[in-house]
């Protein structure tokens, strides 16, 4: 493969990965379907429902273009090739590429207008409304108006990225992913909390974050189990929006807060430090600050700053095993600035004992 053709290949793909991920530069730049065709889609706080029936629909269009637009670009890219010369000079593998392009589009094409017909009542999205007809609703299209309506009002729960978004209004849950919008009735569903991850980073708070994974099931044998996501923090505020019953898969823990997420973190970095060794003859004191459990931490400077000492470097703490790892790590988490949580693995505090500064390289568990 020559180099214009590597180059625009490399590069057609990159683009498309990002146009159909959309990650956060591609959504302030615009470049996303939403915004794109906005002018057709309309309004999603207007009619919900027909706004993503439009949304997908398009989506489905557009994604199932690039393929094809490859191909004329690459009749740009590498004229050599004579690519826009079909029945001549083309090779075989790319009369037969452009043959699958043109069958993808035309199939993509073919599935919208059976979607379609009928006022879209073939769409997926119209067709998980009418598992949900049942007095007081007649018809899927009355559905469709109370979820509408709910999700209008101000008091609903909404969290996650565009291409996987929750939402919780009164009566329904609902995932908004890509392709589909999947749905089910509060009343009908109950919600299992089947998997906690823990994250390092978080590039939308800069700070360490756990996703939790739940599962929403519904008594209707016609609507499809579903998973949501979302960060610990929002769970609070999704049980409270939330009125079907929620039940915690075994060893699933949960930390709803920024400190419990913290201590976490602090307890895995803290792990991966060099242990302590008791000398011969000293015992273990019960931890002065909780009374509850042994003293287990050992502050020992390993650290090694560079350039001249300062103040602001870590220091020798002579004072013997006295508290735990939990409230070592909630003395160290009270004493970081509490509007910048990316800052508190990489700050130093005083030893509560006697003020030596030290840093989470420091901490060593006694063995």
């Amino acid at each position: 493969m020559e180099s214009p053709e590597l180059s625009f290949t490399l590069a057609y793909v990159l683009l498309s990965l990002c146009f159909v991920l959309t990650p956060n530069e591609f959504r302030s730049a615009g470049l996303t379907v939403q915004n794109l065709f906005s002018s057709w889609l309309g309004s999603e706080d207007v009619g919900f429902i027909q706004y993503h029936v439009r949304r997908t629909s398009i989506t489905l269009l557009v994604h199932s273009a690039l393929p094809l637009g490859y191909y004329m670009g690459m009749c740009i890219a590498a004229p050599e090739k004579n690519l826009g010369y079909i029945h001549k000079q083309v090779s075989d593998s790319w009369r037969t590429f452009l043959l699958l392009s043109l069958c993808i589009q035309l199939i993509s094409w073919t599935l919208v207008i059976y979607w379609s017909r009928h006022h879209w009542h073939n769409h997926p999205i119209c067709r998980a409304l009418q598992a949900h007809i049942q007095p007081p609703h007649p018809g899927w299209g009355s559905v469709a108006t109370n979820v509408n309506t709910e999700f209008r009002r101000v008091d609903k729960f909404a969290t996650g990225a565009p291409g996987a978004r929750v939402i919780v209004t009164d009566s329904w849950v609902l995932k908004v992913t890509t392709y589909h919008v999947y749905m089910a009735l509060q009343s009908e569903c109950h919600v299992t909390v089947t998997q906690s991850r823990q994250h390092q980073l978080s590039p939308d708070l800069a700070s360490p974050a756990q996703i939790l994974t739940l599962r929403v099931d519904s008594i209707n044998p016609a609507v499809r189990p579903f998973d949501i996501r979302l960060i610990s923090t929002e769970y609070a505020e999704l049980r409270e929006k939330l009125h079907a019953p929620i039940r915690n898969s075994p060893n699933v823990v949960i930390h709803q807060t920024m400190n419990e997420l913290f201590l976490e973190t602090f307890r895995a970095h803290a792990d991966l430090n060099q242990p302590y060794t008791l000398p011969t003859g000293q015992e273990m004191e019960p931890c002065i600050g909780c009374m509850q459990v042994p003293a287990s931490i050992k502050l020992v400077r390993l650290c090694q700053a560079e350039g001249a000492p300062n103040e602001s470097e870590c220091q020798h703490c002579f004072c013997r095993p006295m508290w735990c790892l939990s409230c070592l790590g909630r003395w160290f988490a009270s004493r970081q600035d509490q509007l910048r949580p990316e800052t508190w693995l990489s700050s130093r505090v005083p030893c509560p004992t006697c003020r030596a500064k030290f840093c989470i390289l420091d901490i060593c568990a006694v063995h």
